[in-house]
This record gives structure tokens, sequence and C-alpha cells, in this order.
């Protein structure tokens, strides 16, 4: 079900989302760089039916939210997600990001705690990950000329290894579509650019009761695995690994990421 898009308006920017509305518990969910806040189709109407109120957010530069900001890091995201919370007057609230978007959850928490009860990262991308130079140069080709929107097609594109949603294509020519629009490829690259050692450190510190949930085979990572117990002893937390998937688990294993997230959920009452 498609909802109206909202508009916020901060500044001489806006930030674009939709809101499933009601009185149950506020849920506020970002996508991850480069994508929409449709990535939530699948796993929205599952936690909406456990009697969660969910809000999608399109990150600044991304989807129907202004294409240009003065910065574009995570912990700017993060406080994008605390002005929508303390504007919809429904916190405190479950975060959930995707990908880079994780780190901005747990900003969103440490900088007001108040208003974070818990956060559920997905795909999390936190720390910078070590590329050997020849994946460098391939990033900078790939950003440099007309064909940067196919190069970052074919790379989402490979962000699925279990399965596609059935309306995959739909979703790829909406996302494609978007990023022709002006400001935001630049939008991207600036994030893409950026270092994630600040949210590194940040993870240390972090107290916020979090729920880490990865693919077995996110391309993003070396060792996804990994990864997730790297994060998951750094939250004091046991992650969800869901065997097969990729950057999207919440897309591809819905039903089996979905319990989970509830289940987290019921724990922080």
């Amino acid at each position: 079900m498609n909802l109206p898009t909202r508009q916020l308006t901060l500044g001489q920017s806006r930030l674009a989302y939709d809101d499933t509305g009601g009185t149950g518990p506020l849920l506020v969910c970002m996508p991850g760089m480069g994508d929409l806040r449709s990535e939530y189709r699948a796993l929205r109407p599952l936690l909406q039916q456990a009697g969660h109120r969910v809000v999608t957010l399109d990150v600044r530069g991304h989807g129907e939210s202004s294409a240009q900001w003065p910065g574009y890091s995570a912990r700017d995201v993060g406080r994008d997600a605390l002005t929508l919370i303390e504007h919809l007057g429904a916190g405190p609230a479950v975060v959930l990001g995707n990908s880079f978007a994780a780190g901005s959850a747990l900003w969103a928490a440490h900088e007001a705690p108040a208003q974070v009860r818990g956060v559920v990262l997905l795909g999390p991308i936190v720390r910078d990950v070590p590329a050997p130079w020849y994946a460098k140069a391939a990033l900078a080709l790939g950003f440099a000329g007309p064909w940067r929107v196919a190069f970052w097609m074919a790379y989402w594109n490979s962000l699925f290894p279990l399965r596609k949603p059935a309306d995959h294509a739909q979703a790829r020519a909406a996302l494609a579509a978007n990023l022709r629009e002006a400001g935001r490829m630049a939008a991207l690259r600036h994030m893409v650019s950026l270092s994630k050692a600040d949210t590194e450190a940040l993870v240390a510190r972090s107290r916020v009761p979090a729920l880490v949930v990865m693919g077995s085979r996110d391309p993003d990572f070396p060792d996804a695995t990994a990864e997730a117990h790297w994060l998951g002893q750094a939250l004091r937390t046991e992650p969800l690994i869901v065997p097969g998937a990729g950057h999207y688990p919440h897309l591809e294993a819905p039903e089996q990421v979905a319990p989970a997230v509830l289940a987290f959920i019921a724990s922080l009452r």
C-alpha cells in the first residue's frame, strides 16, 4: 500500500516521509544511501499489523527529500530522525537504519537517549571497510561519467543474492529515475566519500539497546558474519544472521526479520 508523502521543512530543505498513523509505539525507519524509503515495503506491513505506528523517511539527498543539504553525514541523518520524532510528538521511538543509516540510528540514540528506546541495525555499515586500490579506482571511475546511474544500479542489483522481491523491477526503475534527478548523484557521491571513523568511535560508547541483523552473504563485507559478531559484541547483543541474504535482509527475508524485530521491541517494555 502506497502512503501519501508528507513533508517536514528544515531551513531551506525538506524531509519527505510517510506515516501509517495510529496510536501504537512509534518506529522510524531510515534507508541506506543510494536507496529510497520504499525499501521497507516488505517489513512495514508486518510491523503495522503488530500494532506499531511505522514512519519511513527518505534520507537527505534521496527520494522525495531535498537533494541539496549543508551536510550528509550519518550524524546529520540521525539528527533528522530526532527532528522528525519531535515533530510527530509521538516519541520515544525505536529507530531502524539500513547500511550507513544504521550509524545514524546510533547517533540519534547518542544525542537524545530519552527519545530513542532502541535501535535496529539492518546490514549495518558503521566503520570503514578496507578496500584494495583497484576497488577504489573502480568506484572513482564509476562516479566519474554519464554512466554513474547505471554504475550504481548494477552495484545495487548485486545486493540481493538470496532472492529479489517480486516487485524488484519496479523498485529498480523508481530508484534509477530518482537518481537521475538533479543533485541526487552528487549527494550520493558525497555520502560514499565520507569516513565512518566517528561512527566507529561511537559504537564502543553506545548504551542503547540494539538488534543487529546481517545477511550472511552481504557483499559489502569480506566476511559479513564476522562483522555482525564484532558489532554485536561491541553493542552487547546477539546478532541475527540471515543465511544467504545480502545487504537487505528485511527485503529478502522479511518473514525471518520481522519476528526478531518485534521480539526485540517487546523486550524494551
